[in-house]
């Protein structure tokens, strides 16, 4: 992924220099994955001048968004819409270092100012309805429970004054039961210049988007003014990524259901000692494997947006990294521009025709390297029963020489109340274990109904090791309309947040956990079920009963008009005498 960690260094130098940047740009950056997937990694850029946007004078910068933000008194902006894992293991380090990415769901944290915190939370639950309505998303539900002051975690990326900064203050908020879906792309590719019909963002299909093993949307606003003195800019960054497996996105859309193979077109790793006639493990294909965007996106690309270079020349909106040897195919007029690295290239194609990319099969044993990360985290849930439970945090370091160090942040809901005293950070496999793993704590306690949990941990992971953070927590008792309608499923908690603070790369590095699910004691909804039916049957019965006896009136049988009491006598005897004749001859017949 080299191609992608260097544009991403390039990118961030260039649009420091906002004086001489365009208004607008947009590029796309494929890589293959092991053992069949394709990483597709979209990129955004709306700049305003700073003076243009206290005025409102939008010309790329959405209108929409740029009005919330100035009457929500918003310096700042960062919001992720996030659904899958992430597989380090077998894809590598994350896309943008994981500063473009959430956690599981919907998360949000920008600087707000004001001059009070009750007047910043104020201006914040008016930017949480307002985003809401805009994304046709329940960002509305962030409340005061759902929302933290972070203090060391989240540092500002843009450009402030520092009397800007005295007045500027950090809220943080997430739903990690948010499902993310069409509903939010739409409004997503909305504030595109383009709107989704041309460019590169014509690919963002939501069948193709949704049906990914990861994604993630980002929205980034912040200030950024020059090193020489020139004018500031408002920058808005959009990013969307996702990893795509190639043999489910080829599918077609009229027949999308997956049929087995034939067990002679099963490409087999007969390396493995466990292979035989009835155990096939998959051959890592990536490399190999022929696809085209439109068999991977089900389009292609629509033309051109709007992107060029300083100079008014068409810049390279499309980057694919493969090895130099891996033939790549393009539509006619398209231009070419490999890297020095001789495992990517670039391509700059026309405005009015539409750009096709084919990549023919190929078997070839070199690859594209991936970047490896610098700290694997996996989080999970310990004890058992509906009283008491833990939580323990395996931290992986992969380096043999440097140590890690890294601020580690829980938002932990009220109902979940931990034990700061069970808090601890053990290295696996040491007996003697050293006293500097945890530096430094913040903590802020929960408040029933009201807040919750906020932790924050700055710690290191010593060289090749594995660092094991616990701690214990209690489990309160909610109130019976506090439980959601699919209350036996159990309630969310967010992933933790961790930013690195030793590394080598131009940029902060940040990575996520998966969200966890927690069962809290339920009640059985059954029984005020069963309480009502019972209850019910009894008042229709008593209810019934006095209505009768008051309602109905009750007279003597003479005095009935019509009635005749020995015309109903003999015909009670002449039925009578019927039965007993047919009885007897019945006996007569068997005698």
């Amino acid at each position: 992924m080299n191609l992608f960690y260097c544009l991403s260094f390039l990118s961030l130098l260039f649009w420091d220099g906002a004086i001489a940047t365009p208004d607008y740009h947009e590029r796309l950056v494929l890589h293959p994955l092991p053992p069949s997937s394709l990483l597709a990694s979209f990129d955004f850029r709306s700049n305003a001048s700073l003076s243009s946007f206290e005025q409102q004078h939008f010309r790329f910068f959405p209108r929409s968004l740029g009005q919330i933000l100035q009457h929500a008194k918003t310096r700042e902006l960062h919001l992720r819409f996030s659904t899958g894992r992430w597989d380090a293991e077998s894809w590598g380090a994350r896309p943008w270092d994981g500063a473009r990415e959430g956690g599981t769901g919907v998360e949000l944290w920008a600087w707000v100012e004001a001059k009070t915190a009750e007047e910043a939370f104020a201006r914040w639950i008016t930017l949480t309805n307002a985003l809401s309505g805009l994304f046709c998303a329940s960002l509305n539900f962030i409340d005061s429970t759902r929302t933290t002051r972070p203090v060391m975690t989240f540092e500002p990326a843009g450009d402030h004054s520092r009397s800007a900064l005295a007045n500027l203050h950090l809220l943080h908020g997430t739903l990690p039961r948010e499902v993310v879906c069409t509903e939010n792309l739409t409004p997503f590719l909305k504030l595109l210049p383009c709107k989704g019909k041309a460019g590169i963002s014509t690919l963002l299909d939501g069948h193709k988007l949704f049906d990914a093993s990861w994604q993630s949307m980002a929205i980034d606003v912040r200030p950024v003014c020059p090193n020489d003195g020139s004018k500031c800019v408002v920058e808005m960054g959009q990013t969307v990524d996702m990893v795509l497996d190639i043999e489910r996105s080829k599918r077609p859309r009229d027949n999308p259901i997956p049929r087995p193979s034939p067990r002679e077109e099963l490409l087999c790793d007969t390396s493995k000692p466990y292979s035989s006639d009835d155990a096939c493990y998959p051959v890592d294909v990536s490399n190999g494997q022929p696809w085209s965007l439109t068999e991977v996106f089900g389009r292609p690309i629509k033309g051109r947006c709007l992107s060029t270079d300083c100079e008014g020349q068409a810049s390279d909106s499309v980057c694919i990294e493969v090895p130099r040897q891996r033939e790549v195919y393009t539509s006619a007029g398209t231009e070419e521009h490999k890297h020095q690295n001789g495992n990517s290239r670039c391509f700059a194609f026309p405005d009015s025709s539409d750009f096709e990319m084919f990549v023919p099969e190929q078997i070839s044993n070199i690859r594209s390297p991936l970047k490896q990360p610098l700290l694997h985290a996996e989080r999970s849930f310990t004890g058992h029963g509906q009283e008491r439970g833990g939580v323990q945090t395996l931290l992986t370091n992969p380096s043999s020489t440097s140590p890690v160090e890294f601020i580690y942040l829980e938002s932990l809901p009220w109902f979940m109340k931990p034990y700061l005293h069970t808090l601890k950070a053990q290295i696996a496999g040491q007996i003697s274990q050293p006293s500097d793993i945890i530096k430094d704590i913040y903590y802020r306690p929960a408040l029933d109904r009201r807040r919750g949990t906020q932790l924050e941990i700055r710690m290191s992971v010593p060289a090749a090791s594995i660092v094991t953070l616990t701690y214990d927590f209690e489990k309160a008792i909610l109130r019976y309309t506090e439980y959601p309608p699919d209350a036996n499923r159990g309630f969310d908690v967010a992933p933790a947040v961790i930013r690195l603070t030793s590394n080598n790369t131009s940029g902060p590095v940040y990575l996520r956990t998966t969200s966890l699910l927690l069962p809290l004691p339920t009640p059985d909804f059954s029984m005020p079920y069963n309480v009502i039916i019972l209850t019910s049957t009894v008042m229709a019965l008593a209810f019934g009963s006095i209505f009768n006896l008051l309602v109905r009136r009750f007279v003597g049988a003479d005095e009935v008009e019509g009635y005749d009491l020995g015309r109903i006598k003999a015909m009670i005897r002449s039925r009578v005498v019927i039965l007993r004749d047919k009885f007897l001859r019945r006996e007569k017949k068997i005698q």
